[in-house]
């Protein structure tokens, strides 16, 4: 009889019940795939975002210090330029004139309210813009027309410009590449001075913009020699 008792208690195995993880309905611990997304991924668009946007207010910003004696803004296609081309441009213009590559809608917001507005009609496609610091437009000007010529680049032309409050389109850039030189007007007036008076009549007649520009250079001559 205690054989059978000892046999009995040996086959049968002990209680593990209470042992056992399985024996629970929850689990003890979180699994690891269960913890929310970490922020810093959550958080990555608004970091683009904010870094984009501080780009555009940066380019705004520098758009609107180049209009700051400013003659004249310019906006040429760069569609196919090489980065090569852009640095050789650069190297062509002279100190006077900035080369500036921005978006249609960011050089639109700096001109807002300006009557650089008048530049919108050529806001289409690629731009970049020639800002002129310097009252001898065609001297400005020159440099990107030697440039484009010499890379045959006849599809990169000038898609517009602004001068004195004034668009000019493609067709209209003759007038501002023969411009009279600054030592042009002064010759022509001081001619005019010295002829007769129907010559000097001729010339009070030009357009506004020319005798504006005579009187600025005659004014400017009596300040260098003293009022003589």
């Amino acid at each position: 009889m205690e054989a059978s008792l000892c046999t009995l208690q040996s086959s049968k195995p002990p209680s593990s019940k209470t042992l056992s993880l399985s024996s629970f309905t929850k689990p003890l611990f979180i699994t690891k795939t269960s913890f929310p997304t970490p922020y810093k991924t959550r958080h990555l668009p608004s970091i683009r975002a904010a870094i984009s946007r501080t780009k555009k207010e940066e380019t705004v910003e520098n758009v609107k210090k180049q209009l700051e004696n400013c003659y004249l803004i310019a906006g040429i296609k760069y569609k196919g330029l090489t980065v090569k081309q852009f640095q050789d441009l650069r190297r062509a213009l002279p100190e006077s004139v900035n080369l500036v590559v921005a978006k249609n809608t960011l050089v639109g917001k700096a001109i807002e309210g300006t009557p650089w507005e008048a530049l919108k009609p050529c806001m289409k496609g690629m731009n970049a813009w020639l800002f002129v610091h310097t009252e001898e437009i065609p001297g400005a000007l020159k440099p990107y027309r030697n440039f484009q010529r010499e890379k045959k680049l006849e599809d990169n032309d000038f898609t517009g410009a602004v001068f004195e409050g004034k668009f000019y389109g493609p067709d209209d850039f003759k007038a501002l590449e023969t411009m009279p030189t600054r030592a042009e007007i002064y010759a022509k007036l001081l001619g005019s001075l010295q002829s007769p008076a129907s010559a000097l009549v001729s010339t009070l007649q030009a357009p506004a913009r020319d005798l504006v520009m005579v009187l600025k250079a005659y004014v400017q001559k009596l300040e260098e020699s003293g009022g003589q």
